[in-house]
């Protein structure tokens, strides 16, 4: 067993930047849903997925027919999820201050029409629909529209539980093209959230000039820190669970502890699937010299998922990630289906300038302004120097000519 440990000052996380391809198939996607609308639409997924884009009416959740275990996990992970959403909502707060120049203040206002895109594939992603169409509904979003192109009854019983008033039966590219533009019975929406493959993440990007969009998906990723664990076969399965979302999914452990990381390397081995992931590097063992370097890795490379395993160390000391796990009982599925912060999360780094999915995207922050006449003047003077300065005349004018009202 190799315990010559790869160190943190020299791993580089890998770049996945050749989309050269993949950027030109969905430009031309979007220029022709751009240019013929829907029937474009309908071509395309045709073509790719060999179905029609259509609508599927939701039902209410208690009218799916689904095993009675798998009905109870859904409604529990809903209440859990709404239950920290309404704990966000709470903080949000209108205010206003009143002072000699007049009023001043803000208030929240949902975005009026959502796009929630809920991945296919094999099984249906239950989690995602409870992860980014909860939070709009309790943002109060009037128009939440569930993109997917599996019709998986469980998924659509999510969907509906979740607060879904509209599901569009569609998938891939053509999808974020839909609902940024619009399609049939549905207007362009204002914001699209939700993960998605290389060229669902692709065409988001490609569209956030004109829609905003959550994040741009990259692989998923783990990163564990942990010097003394009372269970390392969890870690076990918590790094073998991260990599198996996609094969480029990467689960990194970072200790000053050889004896532990061997001690892992060597349980991640025997496992039937762990030594091809460690052969892949989709799951790395990293060590640090000390404490404050292993932590400097850490905030640099700004995990989508970190799990600290140490419960004695101050969660202040992390500054950059996407969802923080704290101790060994803090399983990271946990966080995937039903502890209740969402798991729609920033991959990449780009934890270093944005956080996860919550109520927070849903709304704008609006800002009013009422001047009397103190402030009138005060603010006229003020004003027309600064417009002055930078050239403006007309601003300068503006400002001037409100001056000359005594009183």
């Amino acid at each position: 067993m190799n315990d010559k440990f790869e160190t943190v000052e020299s791993y580089v996380r890998p770049s996945f930047n050749n989309q050269s391809k993949i950027e030109d198939i969905v430009a031309k996607i979007l220029d022709k849903i751009k240019v013929h609308g829907d029937r474009a639409i309908q071509a395309i997924s045709q073509k790719i997925d060999q179905q029609d884009a259509g609508y599927i009416d939701l039902k209410p959740f208690d009218d799916y027919e689904l095993e009675t275990g798998l009905k109870d996990a859904i409604q529990s992970a809903h209440m859990r999820v709404k239950k920290f959403c309404q704990f966000q909502m709470k903080a949000l707060k209108n205010d206003s201050f009143s002072d000699e120049m007049g009023d001043f203040g803000f208030s929240y206002q949902p975005i009026e029409r959502i796009g929630a895109y809920i991945p296919g594939g094999q099984f249906p992603l239950i989690s995602t629909a409870l992860m980014t169409l909860t939070p709009a509904h309790v943002a109060g979003c009037p128009q939440r529209v569930a993109c997917s192109p599996s019709d998986h009854p469980a998924l659509l019983a999510a969907a509906s539980l979740a607060g879904a008033t509209q599901f569009l039966h569609l998938g891939g590219a053509q999808a974020i093209g839909a609902l940024s533009y619009g399609f049939a019975e549905t207007a362009p929406v204002n914001l699209i959230v939700g993960p998605g493959n290389a060229y669902v993440s692709q065409a988001k990007a490609q569209i956030q000039h004109r829609t905003l969009i959550d994040t741009l998906a990259g692989p998923s990723e783990l990163l564990i820190y942990a010097n003394q664990v009372k269970q390392p076969e969890w870690l076990m399965f918590d790094a073998l669970a991260q990599a198996e979302h996609d094969a480029n999914a990467i689960s990194i452990v970072v200790s000053e502890s050889k004896g532990l990381l061997s001690g892992l390397q060597q349980l991640i081995a025997e496992h039937p699937d762990g030594q091809v992931l460690l052969n892949n590097n989709n799951i790395v063992l990293l060590h640090a010299v000390d404490q404050g370097q292993a932590i400097a890795f850490i905030n640099d490379y700004a995990p989508e998922h970190l799990m600290v395993c140490d419960e004695s160390l101050k969660s202040s000391l992390f500054t950059n990630y996407g969802s923080l796990f704290i101790g060994e009982n803090s399983a990271v599925a946990f966080g995937d289906y039903c502890a209740g912060p969402n798991h729609t999360l920033p991959t990449a780094g780009a934890a270093k300038f944005s956080g996860g999915l919550s109520v927070h995207r849903f709304l704008k922050v609006l800002s009013t302004q009422k001047i009397n006449h103190t402030g009138r003047g005060v603010l006229a003077n003020i004003s027309a120097k600064l417009a002055a300065a930078e050239g403006l005349t007309y601003h300068q004018k503006s400002a001037e000519i409100r001056k000359q009202l005594e009183g």
